[in-house]
């Protein structure tokens, strides 16, 4: 295995940062020459330059436990169906003593284990962060030394699940995520675990017929939200500035500030992101920085401090405080129930 090149050796990003050491090799050659097909893996090997906590960097992605399109193996692997520019993948991700091991099945494997750096937040860059200005942030910052915020590249992806969670509960969302995608996802390439299914496709969900969204307890007004998006998923996905994504994702009629942070965090990164509007989100942050309630502009205000690194703050509250909060009703009443 090779060792990992000096940081004087490595390119550096436009803000002057070192670049993780990747290694990345070829699919793995049969005694004839490369194996054809789903079964044709390509590897790699992705050691990061600073701490990194892989469980809890891939949560934001994963919708709930029984997400259909992760799974985590009894050997502690962590197995995801995703799609990428080049089509469907599966890749399977092993943290070991020399680094972060994946590796990747189907058309979209190669960019699969290269966009796998982002994935786990190389380019995330938390200069300017101060976790000293509150003694509860200075002690999450750390306990969690590892935590990143990653992207996953996939805008429209992310804003799928995003949408499904509009005023709902939590646990409806991810029952409705879990049936749509369980019934009209597909089959994974390569040798997945039973069950993981990759996301529809852009054309997939808008092909979703409305009794299935009825079944999902996905009402028309989400459903239609999720259609309008797929029709301009291509213009979503666009590599452009972070202000110009969330433009667009605004000009999609039902997508508001909550939906556009929730999508933007996951798919670009964005450390900056606020879930206005969240009910339990700004009482959460009052109650951790204050010890008591608050709403929307009080949180704002209290994350002010941060600006730039509010996402960043935000995890690291949801992840040591949650447990801890008082409970809070949710405002809206339950989904009816899946049948």
């Amino acid at each position: 295995m090779p060792t990992p090149r000096p940081a004087h050796e490595r390119p550096t990003n436009d803000a002057g940062v070192h670049a993780p050491d990747v290694h990345r090799e070829r699919p793995r050659q049969g005694a004839a020459g490369p194996v054809a097909g789903d079964n044709h893996p390509w590897e790699t090997v992705y050691r990061p330059d600073r701490p990194l906590d892989v469980r809890r960097t891939l949560a934001p992605h994963r919708r709930g436990a029984f997400d259909p399109a992760w799974r985590t193996a009894p050997d502690g692997a962590t197995w995801r169906a995703h799609r990428t520019a080049d089509g469907p993948a599966t890749t399977r991700i092993e943290v070991r003593r020399d680094g972060v091991h994946a590796t990747a099945w189907g058309p979209g494997a190669e960019r699969a284990v290269a966009e796998l750096p982002d994935l786990l937040g190389a380019r995330d860059d938390d200069t300017g962060f101060d976790p000293s200005l509150h003694p509860l942030v200075r002690d999450a910052h750390r306990r969690l030394p590892g935590l990143r915020v990653g992207r996953s590249g996939y805008v429209f992806a992310a804003l799928v699940p995003a949408v499904l969670e509009q005023r709902v509960v939590g646990l409806d969302a991810k029952a409705s995520w879990r049936r749509l995608v369980t019934q009209h996802g597909e089959r994974p390439p390569g040798p997945a675990p039973d069950g993981l299914r990759v996301p529809p496709s852009a054309a997939g969900w808008a092909a979703v017929p409305v009794w299935d969204w009825r079944r999902a307890g996905v009402e028309g007004q989400r459903a239609d939200t999720i259609g309008r998006a797929a029709a301009v998923a291509h213009r979503l996905d666009e590599d452009v500035p972070l202000a110009e994504t969330r433009r667009r994702l605004l000009t999609v009629r039902g997508i508001g500030p909550w939906t556009v942070a929730e999508t933007t965090s996951r798919a670009v990164g964005d450390a900056d992101a606020v879930s206005v509007g969240d009910f339990h989100l700004a009482h959460l942050v009052g109650w951790a920085l204050t010890g008591s309630r608050t709403d929307d502009d009080g949180m704002l205000e209290l994350l002010e401090p941060w600006r730039g690194h509010r996402q960043r703050v935000i995890r690291l509250l949801e992840i040591t405080q949650t447990a801890n909060a008082p409970r809070f009703g949710p405002r809206s009443p339950r989904a009816a129930p899946l049948r």
